[in-house]
């Protein structure tokens, strides 16, 4: 990874932080849970793949449609993103095969 690199993804993340920043108060709080809660269980792709700008996505079309943030996606937040990341490998998944010397299928 270079140093464009670098700057180019500091940039798009500068660019989505706004986006979430321009969700309705109820929307952030429920966003930021969610992002800390998907940094902790740990989806590999999360930090380049497409899960947050696509949950921004998400809200955005819910508060277009005067939805509440829970009507959208419960009142479980972990339940709703476990099942976003259900068929994505985590890092505790990879932890768990090594220790356990199962390959990866």
């Amino acid at each position: 990874m270079g140093i464009q690199d670098i700057i180019e993804g500091k940039k798009q993340w500068r660019a989505h932080v706004a986006r979430v920043k321009t969700l309705p108060p109820d929307y952030q709080i429920v966003y930021k849970e969610m992002q800390k809660y998907l940094f902790k269980v740990g989806p590999v792709d999360l930090p380049e793949g497409p899960l947050l700008p696509e949950i921004v996505d998400f809200f955005e079309e819910g508060v277009a449609a005067g939805k509440g943030v829970l009507e959208l996606i419960g009142d479980d937040v972990a339940a709703f993103c476990d099942g976003l990341i259900k068929d994505s490998p985590t890092y505790a998944e990879i932890y768990q095969q090594s220790i356990s010397g199962k390959p990866r299928s």
